[in-house]
């Protein structure tokens, strides 16, 4: 095992007192593999910037400009995070929603569609779940 030690102790992280976190299902759970980098990086800042229920309600001008994004892009990645069932979204109304029933609902659809949830998926059923088809 590699030890681990802070490589600038001055700058340790601390938690701050306004509310914000990033669920480690995130990653560990692998829901970050259906987005793309431009929905993965729409979703970082709303986690960042939601209250403690995930709400917030930053505009279209406002996220495009904090996200050097275009709106056609913004709509893509909004679009995205909406199909994978990260977020809940009525103008302006942002929800960050919990992760637990997308993993659920994924292997849910997975079931019903007679693929075992562990089961090895071919090319053609992971694109059509990333293009938001029926794996």
């Amino acid at each position: 095992m590699i030890p681990k030690y802070p490589l600038c102790p001055d700058r340790i992280r601390t938690i701050p007192e306004q509310f914000s976190w990033v669920d480690h299902r995130l990653v560990r759970d692998r829901h970050i593999e259906l987005l793309t980098h431009e929905a993965a990086t729409l979703y970082l800042f709303l986690i960042t910037v939601a209250d403690c229920q995930g709400l917030s309600y930053y505009g279209d001008q406002s996220l495009c400009r904090h996200l050097t994004m275009d709106e056609v892009v913004l709509n893509e990645a909004r679009n995205c995070l909406l199909r994978a069932g990260f977020i809940a979204y009525k103008k302006p109304l942002y929800q960050v929603l919990d992760l637990s029933p997308v993993a659920s609902r994924r292997n849910e659809n997975l079931k019903m569609s007679g693929v075992a949830v562990d089961s090895p998926m071919s090319l053609g059923e992971i694109f059509r779940q990333i293009a938001g088809g029926t794996p």
